[in-house]
């Protein structure tokens, strides 16, 4: 039975990282673009946990990681989840906090 990455140590985090790299490489080679994202999807949690979310503050705003010129203001955080707005948007989103960029 598989680990959660709430339970994986960094040693096994990096591991799996390092696996789904390899993982996400085959699938964009074999052309399966959606594969591939899922396991970019997966790669971003997996570093997730790998942060300290104290880092990540209410109120401050961030760069969005693959959306140049994008930001995300944080509301609140919940776990490794960043809850907040991007950009002008009403609409209240969440990001893991390995997608989110120091200002």
């Amino acid at each position: 039975m598989e680990k959660r990455y709430s339970e994986m140590d960094k040693t096994q985090l990096k591991n799996e990282i390092a696996d789904l790299h390899a993982k996400a490489q085959k699938a964009e080679q074999m052309g399966m673009i959606s594969e591939f994202a899922v396991y970019e999807r997966k790669i971003m949690m997996a570093k997730s946990y790998m942060l300290d979310p104290a880092q990540f503050e209410p109120g401050k705003t961030y760069g969005v990681e693959g959306d140049p010129g994008s930001s995300f203001k944080i509301l609140y955080m919940n776990g490794i989840f960043a809850w907040g707005y991007r950009d002008d948007s009403q609409e209240l989103e969440a990001f893991p906090i390995a997608i989110l960029q120091q200002p």
